[in-house]
């Protein structure tokens, strides 16, 4: 029986992160996986498209992906998403494969969930990132924010560090609530004078690489400067962190015991 895993992300068009995250993860499923064929798509086709022009390489969005491997005779597959949240990419690969479940393509074809999805799972990655939070005096994550209502998964992460004992950690996104401004207001309450910025995202790309950390007047760098806060960073991926890439290998374990 041919059997594949499919390892879904958003992608990125830095090289330099995507071998210590997503290739990194690959690996380890392909290790501990080995009775599966592991293939790799992007949601992001304008990164697919990014890549085909500049590097003249060509990643398959999870449509083709799935299509090549039905052509090639697959009967059971596992689709294993990297994004941290279940937002609009997480609906995408969904409805592929509800899709793909409609015409009868495999035997089996079976969706693995997110980071974040059951209550559970927003302990499972504290512990896994706990490490990058002990020993500072605060620290601010640079979570993506989506206007999908699976933002508010950033919120109830908030809650809980908080119920866990990091008053000391807050959560931002870059693209929904709550905002560089209000980890600010955070700031000038608590009288914190000095923070270190993490991104809360699979890679370190343009959003770690330029909104966080960037020249610009509106990077959350320059902006806690203003405030007179002394400013860090940790400018990796979380899925450079062993203990989070194992977060993935569990889910795809649980997807599989689920069928």
């Amino acid at each position: 029986m041919k059997r594949a895993i499919l390892v879904v992300s958003f992608g990125t068009t830095y090289e330099d992160t995507r071998k210590v995250t997503i290739d990194a993860i690959e690996k380890k499923v392909k290790e501990h996986f080995r009775e599966f064929e592991v293939r790799r798509a992007f949601t992001s086709h304008g990164i697919i498209k990014i890549l085909k022009n500049r590097d003249n390489i060509y990643i398959d969005t999870p449509e083709e992906a799935l299509k090549k491997l039905a052509e090639e005779g697959t009967e059971e597959v596992l689709v294993q998403p990297l994004h941290i949240i279940p937002g609009s990419e997480y609906d995408y690969i969904n409805q592929v494969v509800e899709e793909y479940k409609r015409e009868n393509a495999f035997k089996k074809i079976v969706l693995g969930r997110p980071v974040i999805f059951y209550h559970e799972d927003y302990e499972i990655l504290i512990d896994a990132i706990k490490g990058k939070m002990e020993r500072e005096e605060a620290v601010i994550f640079m979570g993506h924010g989506s206007s999908h209502y699976a933002n508010a998964c950033y919120c109830c992460l908030q809650n809980i560090l908080k119920a866990k004992g990091y008053d000391n950690v807050f959560i931002g996104t870059v693209e929904g609530y709550p905002s560089i401004l209000d980890a600010v207001t955070w700031v000038r309450t608590k009288d914190i004078k000095k923070v270190k910025l993490l991104p809360l995202m699979l890679v370190a790309g343009d959003h770690a690489k330029n909104d966080m950390w960037g020249e610009e007047d509106s990077s959350w760098k320059n902006i806690l400067k203003v405030q007179g806060v002394e400013v860090s960073a940790w400018l990796h991926g979380l899925g450079e962190i062993e203990e989070f890439q194992y977060i993935y290998i569990q889910h795809i374990k649980e997807a599989l015991d689920m069928e």
